[in-house]
C-alpha cells in the first residue's frame, strides 16, 4: 500500500530547523468554545516529538468551511489557546487573515527552538488553498525557509490543497507524523494484508456514497455486513418489500451485481433479517417513538425501517466473533435516537468483546463508538471520515502520495 514506506518524523533531524506541520485542528465549536478536543489531542505526539528535538514548529490547519474569506467564527484562535494548555512551551497565535502575513512572519522570526507558532485558518485564503494555488504553497514554504514539511492531518489527506500537498514542491524535506503513520498502518494493512477472517461492516444512509468501497472490500474481505439505510436498497434488489424505507432505486442493478459478485468470489454478504419499523421518521431526531419489529423483506407498505432488529443484531455479532480483522464504517440505524440506537450499540458491543483488530472508519461510526463509551475497546478509531472511506476504496490519497518514500 502506498504510504507504508514513507519517511516519518523519526527519520528526520529537525534541531534548529523550521518545521511546517499540517495538523487537523478542525474541531467542533459552539459560541467560540471547543466542544471536543480529540483532534488536538491526536496531534500532540507529533508536536511534542518535534519540540523535544529542537524544531521551530509552525502549525497550519483549516477549520470549517468559511465561504466568504475570513470569518471570526472560523478562527483557529480557540484551538491555539487549547494547545497552549496542553504543551509545556510557548505558543504564539499569528492572527493574519491572509494566513501568511506580518504577524506570522514576525512570530516565526522571533521563535526559539522548541516553540510553536499557530497560523490562522488556511481556508481564509479561499481558492488559493482549496484549488492548490501556487501562491499559498510558496508562502507557507518560505515561512519555514523551505526546510521541513510534516503531514499529520489524515482527515484532510484526501484533498489536494495547498497546505496538504502543494507546499511539498517547495520544501527540502517531507515526512508523515505519528497520527498519519498510525492511520496508514491500520487502514492500509487491514485492507491490503488483513489477518483473516476479515469482516467488513458498512452502514450509513446511502449506497451511492459507498459504491466503490463495497466493490473494493468484496475483493478483500471474507464477509461483508451491510446495515443502516443502505441495506434497504439491497433488500429490494433481492426482491423484498421495504415499505417507505430509504431506497436508491437507481442503484438496484448495482446491488444485484454486488450480490452476484459476492457469490462468484465465494464471499458472504450479510443483510438484515429483521428490522425496527415505524410509521414516520422521528422529529426531532431523538423524539420518543413506538417501534415494531418485522422481517426485513416484509415491511408493510406504510412503514419504514430505521434500525436492525434483535435477530440481525445476533447474526452480525456472531459474524464478528470469529473474525481476526474488522473494519466498520457507518451506523446500523438512526443512532441519534435512543430507541433506534440498539443495532449500532449491539455492533459496537460485539467489536468491544472480540480479540480481533478493530478499526472504526471515522465519521458517524467514530461518533457512535465514542458516544456509547466503547472508544478504548477499539484498536484504532480513524480521525478521517472521507479520507478513510477513500482509503478503503483503494484510492491513493494526495496528502500521502506527496510525502517522500524511505
Amino acid at each position: 500500500m502506498a504510504g507504508l514506506n514513507k519517511v516519518t518524523v523519526d527519520d528526520i533531524s529537525v534541531k534548529g530547523k523550521k518545521v511546517l506541520v499540517r495538523v487537523d485542528f478542525n474541531v467542533p465549536l459552539k459560541d467560540g468554545v471547543i466542544t471536543n478536543d480529540n483532534r488536538i489531542q491526536a496531534a500532540l505526539p507529533t508536536i511534542k516529538k518535534l519540540i523535544a528535538d529542537g524544531g521551530k514548529v509552525v502549525l497550519c490547519s483549516h477549520l470549517g468551511k468559511p465561504k466568504n474569506g475570513p470569518e471570526d467564527k472560523f478562527s483557529l484562535a480557540p484551538a491555539a489557546k487549547r494547545l497552549a494548555e496542553l504543551v509545556d512551551t510557548k505558543v504564539v497565535f499569528a492572527k493574519d487573515d491572509n494566513v501568511v502575513g506580518e504577524n506570522a512572519k514576525k512570530a516565526v522570526a522571533e521563535m526559539n527552538e522548541g516553540e510553536i507558532v499557530v497560523l490562522e485558518n488556511t481556508r481564509f485564503r479561499g481558492a488559493d488553498e482549496t484549488k492548490n494555488g501556487e501562491n499559498l504553497s510558496k508562502e507557507l514554504a518560505e515561512l519555514v525557509d523551505g526546510e521541513v514539511f510534516v503531514m499529520d492531518a489524515f482527515g484532510s489527506a484526501h484533498r489536494a490543497h495547498a497546505s496538504t500537498a502543494g507546499v511539498t514542491k517547495f520544501v527540502k524535506e517531507t515526512a508523515v507524523g505519528y497520527l498519519m503513520q498510525k492511520e496508514i498502518q491500520y487502514l492500509g494493512n487491514a485492507v491490503e494484508v488483513p489477518v483473516r477472517p476479515f469482516v467488513a461492516i458498512l452502514g450509513g444512509a446511502k449506497v451511492a456514497d459507498k459504491l466503490n468501497v463495497i466493490s473494493n472490500l468484496l475483493e478483500k474481505c471474507d464477509t461483508l455486513i451491510i446495515g443502516g439505510g443502505m441495506a434497504y436498497t439491497f433488500i429490494k434488489a433481492n426482491g423484498g418489500s421495504i415499505g417507505t424505507s430509504l431506497v436508491d432505486d437507481e442503484k438496484l442493478d448495482y446491488c444485484k451485481e454486488m450480490l452476484a459478485k459476492a457469490e462468484k468470489l465465494g464471499k458472504k454478504i450479510l443483510l438484515p433479517i429483521d428490522t425496527a419499523i415505524t410509521a414516520e421518521f422521528p422529529t426531532p431526531i431523538d423524539a420518543e417513538i413506538e417501534i415494531e419489529i418485522c422481517e426485513s423483506n416484509q415491511i408493510p407498505a406504510d412503514k419504514m425501517g430505521l434500525d436492525i432488529g434483535p435477530k440481525t443484531q445476533a447474526l452480525f455479532a456472531d459474524a464478528v466473533k470469529s473474525a481476526k480483522t474488522v473494519v466498520w464504517n457507518g451506523p446500523m440505524g438512526v443512532f441519534e435516537n435512543p430507541v433506534l440506537a440498539k443495532g449500532t450499540i449491539a455492533v459496537a458491543q460485539a467489536l468491544a468483546e472480540t480479540d480481533a483488530t478493530t478499526i472504526i472508519g471515522g465519521g458517524d461510526s467514530a461518533a457512535a463508538v465514542m458516544q456509547l463509551g466503547f472508544a478504548d475497546k477499539m484498536s484504532h478509531i480513524s480521525t478521517g471520515g472521507g479520507a478513510s472511506l477513500e482509503y478503503l476504496e483503494g484510492k491513493v490519497l494526495p496528502g500521502v502520495d506527496v510525502i517522500a518514500e524511505k
